[in-house]
């Protein structure tokens, strides 16, 4: 193998508001690497082939002494996130040349690791594209299904509501609910994403940009749980269109990642007033109680098309800036992936 660029996607400065392309990280691709001789010191080599772009990065563009659950990205430091990669050359008996790995990878094109510490051999007996185990079988998938196993404590019969339906996590939670029998209400923000909607059985699908919220519900409901995914105004009309014992499920604030003040919530006497649950959960703290049955259930089902996802892939690491804005502001069409190479 002849030596090549190494490109890196760098955290170069701390965002006000939403992130821009070229100011708050930049692709530098000043790095060369020797892939056939660079040194492993007992490690191994792996050549980075998907990476994913989530919603939750933005909150890691932060001061690093601003703690939280997940840790801030470096000034200087390549930005990371859950990727796949396979493996080009081992020193490492537990790792072998051709096998594939999931988990938190540097944004650049070949890292070096020395144990599987993150990481997790990828098994595909369905050979389904790679990207799928950063998506649907990934982490977007485990947060749906851990946080609907552990909080719906759904009833067939019941009603659903989902907001960003079409994201990948969104739209495997209306899939499990559509198993459980439920009847859902989901949105979304264009027409392109209320047509998934509908495709993968959404009851009542509608575009929030268009139509009101909580007058859709208002009509539709009343909401016997509630997965939010994007607070605010959303939040609001489900807290007023929830029955009494309702369930809401916190997985995530987008309305306000951007916006340090965000949209308030006012009615939130309706959790004591109609005795409602709310439960919020970070995925990485229950994935451990659900990460067999999760390989088990989940894969089959994605392999024979009863559950549905869709990619929006963008080629090359000089795109991550421009994909990372894109998701913020909800521009993206399905789950976000960079195609950063192939298989040699």
């Amino acid at each position: 193998m002849p030596t090549c660029t190494n490109g890196r996607v760098l955290f170069n400065s701390i965002p006000e508001g939403y992130p821009e392309p070229g100011k708050t990280t930049v692709y530098d691709d000043s790095q060369v690497i020797d892939t056939a001789h660079v040194e492993l010191n007992g490690g191994f080599l792996v050549k980075i082939l998907e990476l994913s772009i989530d919603p939750y990065m933005r909150g890691r563009m932060r001061d690093p002494s601003v703690e939280s659950y997940a840790s801030a990205f470096q000034i200087g430091q390549p930005l990371n996130s859950h990727g796949i990669g396979v493996v080009i050359r081992s020193e490492n008996p537990e790792v072998k040349k051709g096998d594939h790995l999931h988990g938190l990878f540097e944004h650049q094109n070949y890292v070096v690791r020395k144990n599987l510490e993150g990481l997790q051999v990828v098994q595909n007996p369905n050979n389904l594209p790679w990207s799928t185990f950063i998506g649907a079988l990934g982490m977007p998938g485990m947060t749906a299904y851990t946080g609907w196993k552990e909080f719906s404590h759904s009833k067939r019969g019941e009603t659903a509501f989902v907001t960003a339906g079409a994201g990948p996590v969104g739209s495997m939670v209306i899939q499990l609910a559509k198993l459980d029998g439920l009847r859902v209400i989901a949105s979304a923000g264009s027409e392109d994403k209320v047509k998934f909607l509908k495709e993968i059985g959404v009851d009542v699908a509608f575009n929030y940009k268009t139509c009101n919220t909580a007058e859709i519900l208002a009509k539709e409901g009343p909401i016997d749980i509630y997965w939010d995914n994007v607070g605010g105004e959303s939040l609001e009309a489900a807290l007023d269109a929830a029955n009494v014992d309702g369930r809401f499920i916190e997985c995530g604030f987008i309305s306000a990642y951007n916006d340090p003040n965000g949209v308030p919530v006012r009615n939130l006497a309706n959790v004591f007033a109609k005795s409602l649950s709310l439960n919020g959960f970070i995925v990485t703290r229950l994935q451990d109680k659900y990460f067999d049955e999760f390989y088990k259930t989940i894969p089959p089902l994605v392999a024979s098309g009863k559950i549905k996802h869709k990619e929006e892939v963008w080629e090359g690491l000089d795109k991550v800036g421009e994909f990372i804005l894109a998701v913020q502001k909800g521009k993206n069409t399905a789950k976000a992936v960079i195609h950063v190479g192939d298989e040699e």
